[in-house]
């Protein structure tokens, strides 16, 4: 646990709630996954203020406003990823330039904010027949990765595999491999103008993964890592300086 205070917002589609696709989602996440992944980081940071956001609210709960106050962003989306407003990326995308951090999950490879940020398609191969994965650390060193056995194992979920199509990224801390025989760089991060992102991708609408208390603290030690509560919110700028500024500075 930590006493860190931070703005958090969880956000997610919410459509395989709202259209109860898989009939087992409302017993798994009744809440929402958005719902799971709040209470778990309660647990974790229970002096900071947590909300959830989804598609459906008015500007998709990411506001000017909103944004202006929120340390650490996290995002699922799945089967809506067309919907998000562009003009609503765009404001997302100049916060985390800004220093806002960004934690994308699962699906969330393919969300506009996450394939913007990157400038890669994202893609990757995947399957969904409910196979074991097993989450390797392969950076114990790092943050994120604190207190975190390994593997985790992880009984049934939907396969991702290589290749990713991603760029290098800035640290990779853990690997995925599946009974299929796939590996996955299941937990990377990358940094954006002032802004830090960390991307995992355990979880999956069919399974109840958010529920795990070992993907509960990789998420937590996440949202730790790329906040960034000090820095002043405001994104790289390029100046044009008359010549001879130094002399006359």
């Amino acid at each position: 646990m930590t006493d860190s205070k931070l703005k958090i917002v969880v956000w997610n589609e919410a459509v395989h709630e709202a259209r109860n696709e898989p009939a087992t989602i409302g017993e798994m996440y009744p809440e929402g996954i958005h719902g799971a992944i709040a209470a778990g980081l309660r647990g974790f940071y229970p002096d900071s203020e947590i909300s959830t956001a989804t598609l459906a609210d008015p500007e998709h709960g990411l506001s000017e406003e909103v944004l202006a106050q929120t340390d650490v962003l996290l995002w699922w989306g799945h089967i809506a990823h067309e919907e998000v407003a562009d003009e609503v990326v765009e404001r997302v995308q100049r916060h985390v330039l800004g220093g806002m951090g960004l934690v994308v999950l699962h699906s969330g490879h393919f969300a506009k904010i996450f394939t913007r940020l990157l400038g890669t398609t994202c893609s990757l191969k995947w399957r969904n027949e409910g196979e074991r994965e097993l989450v390797w650390t392969v950076k114990p060193s790092h943050p994120i990765a604190a207190g975190i056995e390994s593997p985790i194992v992880i009984p049934r979920q939907e396969m991702y595999g290589e290749l990713f199509d991603i760029p290098e990224p800035d640290d990779l801390i853990f690997i995925s491999s599946f009974t299929g025989g796939e590996v996955f760089r299941s937990g990377v991060t990358f940094s954006r103008g002032k802004g830090r992102i960390f991307y995992f991708s355990p979880g999956d609408q069919e399974y109840p993964v958010y529920h795990q208390p070992q993907i509960q603290k990789v998420i937590a030690n996440g949202v730790g890592w790329v906040a960034q509560p000090g820095v002043f919110r405001e994104a790289p700028e390029v100046s044009n300086p008359a010549r001879g500024w130094f002399e006359e500075a």
